[in-house]
């Protein structure tokens, strides 16, 4: 079927159930919001649009995709010829979707969608908002799923495994502890956990229901005497339910959880609305109390230990041996007829050669010039662009070894360069840098700290529509919160958080000129404690990530001194690192390619 076809045949199951409106967004029944298992793309399915954010609304005479600046170039690519329209996010005179939804809903009309795959909250809000309508929700139907039929992927049934404590630091049973004395002290009876990476790290296992996360479809619910995990019981192998059984973890069906819950009675059950669907928030008998509350494991996997510092050191020494291999052989490969495939295939391979390797922590994204304006662009065999030896090629990638996840971006110059381009990427870089040097006191927040990274870029006239950096997790997602670092105010969907010691964040400011180039500069960096004195407890970051930077493409000319000592401490950094883990023909081109910069 085309996407029009597939609008058509949704406009009729909507006419059929008396839905004026309907929404499909990008979610699971986690409320898992980027990557999801195929089953849940819905969005993707209907509109043709592959990008891993958005949402789509749906009415008898119109069909939008949202989605944000990330995606635009390729939205508009992926949509041309449909009947959808593009609704470019946070853009001068575009409605939020669930705006949208409500405003185009006729009196005493109907809003539908799929309540196992929007939150709570959210339900709340509409149901709110739509009563000066008289209108009403339908939760109860996945119309995206009847139209996809027979040909919809199924649920994924991947083994799970446990990461030992050399690796966490905690056992199983020490975590739960920890929660529960969280919940001890919020006056909570019951705790719900419902996004994906909650249960993997509280039980120390990890999953592989979805590609490049190590997570499993499955929820867990504690009390101060129990705690229970849900899941397909086809994904435990022996090894696994032996380690939940000694950590006394009670192993439920998946579907179970709703009746479980439905059985609760004059507790106080803690949940994040925001993170528990309208069908398991129905199933709760009104005569308990709703803590409404974030997780407490948010927190707690945001903040590393030090045995998960440790291992996260060691997993970028491994992921930085790797890269220098990498650039080099493109760097003495860019001439012999390489493509975007081509590169991101060895670039595979190397990586998969680390001990302890899993899997890439997302699909690299290997783009060059052009390409590289999609921020998250994605080159396949039936669609790629040749490298030429010229320009720059953006590859954007990581890993997840046993001890590790890993994020880096270098933007590579593969041929001669113009002098606009050394100046784009010097001033991505600056950015970059001053970010990297932050001194800051104990309560700042990432979106303080925004204008240090995007300063340089807006300098010039310019800006990059996403955020500067986000945290990382510990062998789960490479997309985790609560912390990150971006520009503008807090809002309800991604408050303000402090940065804490043991947080890892993303340091990835760019330069995106669509149709023409794209320039991202990425590093992790440890939050860290520094000086503590009358003014308070001072904070900095840890580069964590080695490798070094497109020497190439820097012109000395838009850097101070300060940024120049800069590059060259760093520079030497990664060198002390990475030679005892290179051969001698990498680590002669690695001491090349960190030589002395001087203005």
């Amino acid at each position: 079927m085309t996407t029009d076809e597939k609008i058509t045949i949704l406009r009729e199951l909507m006419k059929e159930r008396g839905i004026d409106v309907y929404y499909v967004p990008n979610a699971d029944d986690h409320l898992s919001d980027e990557y999801t298992a195929d089953w849940f793309k819905c969005k993707s399915f209907l509109s043709g649009f592959t990008g891993e954010s958005g949402c789509m609304v749906v009415t008898q005479d119109f069909a939008g995709l949202w989605t944000d600046g990330r995606y635009f170039t390729q939205a508009e690519k992926q949509l041309a010829g449909t009947c959808v329209t593009l609704m470019r996010m946070r853009q001068e005179g575009v409605p939020e979707p669930l705006d949208f939804a409500s405003d185009a809903l006729p009196e005493g009309g109907v809003l539908g969608f799929d309540g196992s795959v929007v939150s709570a909250l959210e339900s709340k809000q509409l149901s709110q908002a739509l009563k000066h309508k008289n209108g009403r929700l339908h939760t109860s139907d996945d119309l995206a799923g009847i139209v996809w039929g027979a040909e919809r992927p199924a649920m994924p049934q991947e083994k799970l495994f446990v990461l030992d404590t050399e690796y966490t630091g905690e056992s199983a049973q020490e975590r739960i502890a920890r929660v529960r004395e969280a919940m001890k002290q919020a006056h909570a009876d019951v705790l719900v956990l419902t996004a994906l990476e909650d249960p993997c790290w509280l039980f120390n296992i990890r999953g592989n229901d979805i590609a490049c996360t190590p997570v499993a479809y499955a929820f867990a619910v504690v009390t101060a005497d129990s705690a229970s995990y849900y899941i397909d019981p086809v994904k435990v192998p022996e090894e696994v339910r032996a380690h939940l059984e000694e950590a006394d973890v009670s192993i439920k069906d998946y579907h179970a959880i709703a009746e479980d819950l439905s059985a609760l009675r004059n507790c106080v059950i803690w949940t994040d609305l925001a993170k528990l669907n309208t069908v398991l928030y129905k199933a709760l008998d009104s005569g308990n109390s709703i803590l409404n509350r974030k997780s407490p494991v948010l927190l707690f996997r945001a903040v590393k230990n030090e045995t998960e510092i440790r291992n996260i050191r060691n997993a970028h020494l491994k992921d930085g041996a790797a890269m220098v291999k990498f650039l080099r052989w493109l760097k003495e490969n860019a001439k012999n007829g390489l493509t975007e495939v081509s590169a991101q295939n060895r670039l595979y391979e190397l990586r998969a050669e680390g001990a302890d390797y899993i899997e890439p922590s997302f699909p690299t994204i290997s783009a060059y010039q052009a390409n590289g304006a999609m921020m998250h662009y994605s080159a396949s065999e039936e669609s790629y662009a040749d490298i030429e030896p010229r320009g720059f090629l953006l590859v954007d990638s990581g890993g997840t070894y046993k001890d590790g996840t890993t994020d880096i971006t270098r933007t590579i110059a593969v041929g001669e360069l113009t002098d606009l381009e050394k100046k784009y990427y010097t001033i991505v870089l600056k950015g970059h840098l001053a970010l990297a040097r932050a001194r800051f006191l104990y309560g700042t927040t990432g979106n303080n700290l925004d204008i240090l990274a995007r300063g340089p870029v807006w300098d010039i006239d310019i800006d990059y529509q996403c955020g500067t950096g986000h945290g990382v997790g510990h062998v789960l997602s490479v997309h985790e919160g609560p912390h990150g670092i971006r520009w503008g105010m807090g809002t309800p969907a991604r408050p303000n958080a402090v940065l804490e010691a043991g947080m890892i964040v993303t340091n990835e400011p760019g330069i995106y000129l669509p149709d023409e180039l794209g320039i991202r500069i990425e590093n992790e960096l440890l939050v860290t404690k520094g000086t503590k004195n009358f003014y308070g407890q001072f904070m900095y970051f840890e580069d964590l990530t080695y490798c070094p930077y497109e020497r190439d493409a820097i012109d000395p000319a838009y850097l101070n001194e300060t940024e120049i000592a800069q590059i060259n401490a760093y520079h030497r950094m990664v060198c002390e690192k990475l030679s005892g883990m290179l051969g001698e023909e990498d680590r002669a081109w690695l001491e090349e390619a960190c030589r002395e910069i001087v203005k």
